[in-house]
This record gives C-alpha cells, structure tokens and sequence, in this order.
C-alpha cells in the first residue's frame, strides 16, 4: 500500500508544472516585466480583461504567459474573473470606489460626505516616465526596485 501511495505522490508532483492558473487583467493594463520587479526591464502590456496562465507566483509578483507573452507582472493587477469592462453597465465612479476596497455599506456611508478621496484621486493621476524613475534611483544610489 505504502508502495502505491508514493507513486501517486511522485506522479502528482511530476505534473505539478502541468498545472496552471487562468486569471484575467483586472487593471486598465498590465506591464510585463522580464523579472519579478518593478524597475525590471519591460517586456509588453496587456489590456483589461485579458486571459493569462500563472505559471508561478511569488506572493507580490506572477510569472505569466498570454499568448507569446511571458514574463512577471504584479499579482494585484490579476483577478480569477473578468471584471467589468469599461463602457459596461458599471459607471467608472462604481470602478474607483471599488478599487478603493469599497463594500456596499462603504460605499452608501460615502455618497452621504464620507471622506474626501480627491488627494488620493490626484495622487494616482499622476505619471512619471520610467527613465526618470530609474534615473532617480542610480543617482540616488538606491536598490534597483523590490523583488
């Protein structure tokens, strides 16, 4: 009996790689890195709703493959769903409470003058070309970005 067990064992971690997880983009797009690392080097972007296969995941960071893409993006921006597209029945208002960890109760306490996120809302429009953050980094001598 012990004999048949540790076959099956060995058999189910052989295929263990053969095992894969479909996600989706949940974000409006994805880059793609070559390593798990944000100043890693790009290697492509994918659009919202798009289906990729998780080959790893290393907790902050998932190696994905879609289509002939394959590289590292973070794992926040994949959900195990499709979400709404833009454009869907859902407004971009109901989108960005939602990205805010908002729930229904939190939400109705919102729409009553709950907090003012606008300084978040300003924060996250905000855009910084790459080459400048990598510069920042070598004249700053900082780490080359979390693994």
């Amino acid at each position: 009996m012990r004999r048949v067990l540790f076959f099956f064992a060995v058999l189910l971690f052989s295929l263990s790689p053969a095992f894969s997880l479909t996600m989706f983009v949940a974000v409006e797009a994805a880059e793609v890195r070559s390593s798990a690392g944000f100043f890693a080097r790009d290697v492509g972007t994918l659009p919202h709703g798009a289906e990729v296969t998780v080959v790893r995941d290393s907790g902050r960071w998932s190696e994905i493959r879609a289509g002939n893409l394959a590289g590292w993006v973070v794992s926040a921006s994949l959900s195990p769903r499709r979400t709404a597209r833009p454009g869907s029945a859902v407004t971009p208002g109901e989108v960005a409470l939602a990205g805010k960890g908002f729930g229904r109760e939190v939400e109705i306490e919102y729409r009553r003058g709950g907090p003012d996120f606008s300084p978040v809302d300003e924060m996250e429009s905000l855009v910084i070309p790459m080459a400048e953050l990598r510069r920042f980094i070598i004249e700053g001598r900082l780490a080359g970005g979390e693994q």
